[in-house]
């Protein structure tokens, strides 16, 4: 494999650095973050700059804290200035080389490869009746924080060869143990991990029906045995070659009796529905907007992510009856929605 050098001057070249502080504030305008730094923004690009060209930039100390929903996660927060600017800067560069290490059934944090692309190569697949008879569902045992740090330093290492490029990776790895949640590097450093694992499946394994995204994974086989037995080397590789394990709730089951819950649908071989959590918040959100006296434009945009689920489901049952409960507020928003 070919190994890629002279990146570290793109990475912290000023109009990479300025690109990288409009990209890093999308969605953010009026975080305390960015607009400390707004007020010595040109001022704190050049300092930035001189602390990258000097070796002299450190990780910022995390703010760690826990959240609960949808499980409890310890959350490592990081300052908008330095951090997150030298992040986003990172990835100008790295992304596009990154992306073409990773398989075509890899997803999530890459671009045009999110939940909705998985979805349909999923349900495009579960077509396949005589292949897809039966699947292996699972997931990494607390993946984030048992990623191994030296290990990734090696997996990094197996494309990039820039000495400073590697040495900014390491700090940023060595600033806490695992993979911290939270960190806008860490999502792809989580599909960095686990690619070359992706390749031993579908390349060594021969595995044609496999997806993943981020540490969650399906496999389609018309065979049980034959899963049975990739189960066993799956759980091999990840002890033998990262340090990790799978969750004890894996399953072996057949398609055609039970359903696939995998990034938020439940996928049957002619139907599918948005996952019961989610149909379940999408109702109590639409109870409790229904009490406001509020416009109908008003009312998409506060169900709006809702609705982008339910475009892409059969979710006639489920608009009608809130509709039926909740009056026309609802099917009026709800146009591009296959009912």
């Amino acid at each position: 494999m070919k190994r890629i050098g002279n990146l570290y001057d793109k990475i912290i070249n000023i109009e990479n650095l300025k690109l990288a502080d409009e990209n890093a504030r999308k969605g953010k305008l009026k975080s305390y973050g960015v607009r400390k730094h707004d007020e010595n923004r040109e001022a704190n690009i050049i300092s930035l700059y001189k602390q990258l060209k000097n070796k002299t930039y450190k990780t910022s100390n995390y703010n760690i804290f826990k959240i609960y929903e949808p499980k409890e996660r310890e959350i490592y927060q990081l300052p908008y200035f330095p951090d997150r600017i030298v992040h986003h800067a990172i990835m100008n560069i790295l992304e596009p080389i990154w992306k073409t290490i990773f398989t075509f059934d890899t997803f999530s944090c890459i671009k045009k490869r999110g939940i909705h692309g998985c979805m349909q190569k999923v349900k495009k697949s579960l077509r396949d009746d005589k292949n897809t008879k039966y699947c292996l569902k699972m997931d990494i045992k607390k993946y984030y924080p048992s990623v191994d740090n030296n290990i990734l330093k090696n997996i990094i290492r197996k494309k990039i060869k820039c000495k400073d490029t590697l040495d900014i990776l390491d700090e940023i790895i060595d600033s806490a143990k695992g993979i911290p949640i939270g960190n806008y590097l860490s999502q792809y450093f989580a599909n960095v991990y686990l690619t070359y694992f992706d390749h031993y499946l579908k390349e060594e394994m021969k595995v044609k029906y496999y997806f993943r995204y981020a540490d969650d994974m399906v496999i389609f086989s018309n065979n049980k045995k034959d899963l049975r037995e990739i189960l066993i080397n799956i759980q091999n590789y990840l002890k033998e070659n990262l340090n990790l394990e799978l969750k004890s709730n894996y399953q072996i089951f057949p398609t055609d009796i039970r359903g696939v819950d995998f990034v938020g649908y439940v996928f049957r071989t002619t139907h599918i529905f948005i996952r019961k959590s989610i149909k379940k918040n999408f109702a109590r959100k639409v109870a409790k907007l229904y009490k406001k006296n509020i416009s109908i434009k008003q009312f998409k945009n506060k169900i709006a992510s809702w609705l982008g689920w339910c475009k892409y489901a059969n979710c006639k049952k489920l608009v009608k009856k809130l509709y039926n409960i909740y009056d026309k507020k609802l099917i009026l928003c709800m146009n591009n929605v296959n009912l």
